[in-house]
């Protein structure tokens, strides 16, 4: 099947499917109405396949190790694994909520794996990583919503990995300070908490969050003395003035680190593509976060929230002027905090 799209282009529509064990919502049936879009131009990746990459991927096949990574074909796997960078996935592959944009399935989850905080922390030392991202579903399902995993993962990666640096990439926990006080009290290196939309569209598009909420879970922790990060999805419907004032709210409750991306449609049942931001206009984004304050800034077509996650948080640190920051940079086996790229913009701010 297929219709004409933007221009008189015919674009081919994919019939939407369920996930397994559960009918479509009348909104994926909705979402599925609209075809994927066709990409434009500047949304394709280059692959570098350096020295580090290659061995990586060698080990990973070798250990039967999992990342989100190669499961989620990141476009930006060659650079990360070259600096030895790598996401996990914790507390299964069902989600409790769905968001609209997310590619991860909303169900009932498995029961919780006790023992998937050793097995992480133990692929982290087998990849020989510098710096570790763990990210996971909602587990609403659970008393403490899932924390102990959170909290334990982390603690099993700094013990099994001194001197690796671990960003935590956590729910809200639905508001409740007392189980966010459990995760900050393990101290990642980052804690993320990410916003991904604009107030006006966000519970239309993640239905289980709260705006507000968010940036309470943000501020606490600051408060901790946690570095911060949060994330903006571009493309779903926001105003480039709603952007700029979504990056003021994020900065004003304490985020230290942001990325700014672009929304790439997982599947026909998701959230339609409402337009493709050029990569000039990421670059000014970038320039108006770093006017407003972020210690750390990344923009781009294909970034992605983890995106150089090591070389961001070195940013942070360097703008801290931290006591501690040269044994953290030490143990990560960096140097001193360098200017990163963004896929597609330059250091200098235009399109690559």
């Amino acid at each position: 099947m297929s219709c004409a799209g933007p221009a008189g282009v015919v674009q081919e529509t994919t019939p939407a499917q369920a996930p397994a064990g559960r009918k479509l919502l009348r909104l994926e049936v909705r979402n599925a109405e609209t075809p994927i879009e066709k990409k434009p131009p500047w949304i394709k990746t280059r692959a570098r396949m350096g020295p580090e990459y290659t061995a990586l991927t060698e080990l990973v096949q070798d250990q039967d190790l999992h990342t989100v990574c190669q499961s989620a074909g990141c476009p930006n796997i060659y650079e990360c694994w070259e600096d030895r960078e790598a996401t996990f996935l914790i507390g299964g592959d069902q989600c409790t909520r769905r968001c609209d944009f997310c590619q991860i399935d909303t169900g009932k989850p498995a029961l919780l794996d006790r023992l998937e905080p050793g097995r992480v922390a133990a692929s982290v030392r087998q990849m020989g990583l510098r710096y570790a991202t763990v990210t996971g579903v909602c587990r609403d399902d659970l008393e403490d919503e899932g924390i102990w995993l959170y909290a334990e993962t982390v603690r099993q990666i700094h013990a099994v990995n001194p001197g690796v640096g671990v960003e935590m990439l956590a729910p809200d926990f639905t508001g409740h300070k007392h189980l966010l006080d459990e995760l900050f009290s393990t101290r990642p290196e980052v804690f993320a908490h990410n916003v991904e939309t604009v107030p006006r569209i966000f519970r239309r598009i993640r239905p289980g969050f709260r705006f507000e909420r968010s940036l309470d879970v943000l501020r606490w922790s600051r408060e901790a003395e946690l570095v911060t990060k949060s994330n903006l999805i571009l493309g779903m419907g926001e105003t480039d003035a709603e952007v700029l004032e979504t990056l003021q709210e994020l900065h004003d409750a304490g985020c230290d680190l942001i990325t700014i991306t672009q929304y790439l449609r997982p599947s026909p049942r998701h959230h339609p593509v409402e337009r493709w931001v050029e990569p000039a206009a990421f670059a000014d984004f970038a320039e108006a976060a770093t006017e407003i304050g972020f210690a750390g800034v990344m923009s781009g077509p294909l970034v992605r929230s983890s995106y150089r996650a090591g070389t961001l948080y070195r940013q942070a640190l360097a703008a801290r002027g931290t006591g501690h920051t040269a044994s953290i940079l030490a143990g990560m086996g960096a140097g001193a905090a360098a200017p990163v790229s963004a896929p597609g913009i330059t250091n200098g701010g235009r399109a690559a």
